[in-house]
């Protein structure tokens, strides 16, 4: 089966340093693959280099069919592709249900800051705030749709950005670090609804993260990078005890 992501032999260099050097890997559709290894992997460097944020000194990237690297960011939306960020990019000073609308702009005729204000046809700002609204409700946060965005807690703030992304329904989700800050509770039940998405909704979810118990509770696919290069791949339980993922994080084999 054709992977909806392809990211192959991929190097890239800042001055000079080798952030990332021929690093691989495939997604394949209606599953969840995790992006692990020690800080300084590159990890993020890949979700950058994905999401059109880095260009690469060398390698591809292709999408759907799509060549990535001919593709501005901005594109990115309209192809089926989706972002969030490990810090938090909400604007604090906008309601929640304006955030989430801003997601629904690239399946829109006007801009995202056009859809937030409410500048569209009055039949496109019903349906967007009905979307928007329905997205809301699936995280179970409706309850805030017109509180600002500042002064909610973390965990609420996550499923904002998450509904977010979700609302102009992409393919391919990339989630940076989405168990950061979270509670243990939050964690449990964040795994639980993207195994959901997954499940019940067929997209498809490529993350970068660190907590290691949440990564091999919910991972199809695992893919380990260290120094840029390729480490290990393999599912949860072919890498779980593997010697030279816990060299990477531990420094010592055990």
């Amino acid at each position: 089966m054709t992977p909806l992501l392809t990211f192959e032999d991929v190097t890239v260099t800042f001055g000079g340093v080798t952030a990332l050097d021929s690093a691989s890997l495939s997604v394949h559709e209606g599953r969840i693959c995790a992006l692990i290894g020690p800080n300084g992997a590159g990890k993020t460097t890949a979700f950058n280099t994905i999401s059109r944020l880095i260009r690469p000194a060398s390698g591809s990237i292709t999408f759907a069919g799509e060549d990535l690297l001919r593709r501005h960011a901005a594109d990115l939306g309209g192809l089926g592709l989706a972002r969030t960020f490990q810090n938090l990019a909400l604007w604090p000073g906008m309601t929640v249900l304006e955030n989430v609308m801003v997601g629904r702009h690239a399946r829109g005729k006007v801009g995202m800051f056009a859809s937030a204000l409410g500048f569209t046809g009055a039949r496109e700002d019903r349906e967007l705030r009905a979307r928007a609204y329905a997205m809301l409700d699936y995280f179970g946060i409706a309850d805030v749709a017109h509180r600002a965005c500042a002064g909610l807690p973390f965990g609420t703030l996550k499923r904002v950005e998450l509904a977010r992304a979700l609302v102009g329904e992409p393919r391919l989700l990339l989630l940076d670090e989405p168990a950061s800050g979270l509670t243990h509770g939050d964690v449990r039940e964040l795994g639980e609804l993207l195994l959901r998405l997954r499940d019940e909704h067929g997209i498809t979810l490529l993350l970068v993260e660190h907590h290691m118990q949440f990564v091999m509770d919910i991972s199809d696919y695992v893919v380990a990078l260290d120094f840029g290069r390729n480490l290990v791949s393999g599912t949860p339980t072919e890498l779980r005890d593997n010697p030279l993922l816990i060299e990477a994080y531990l420094g010592t084999a055990v």
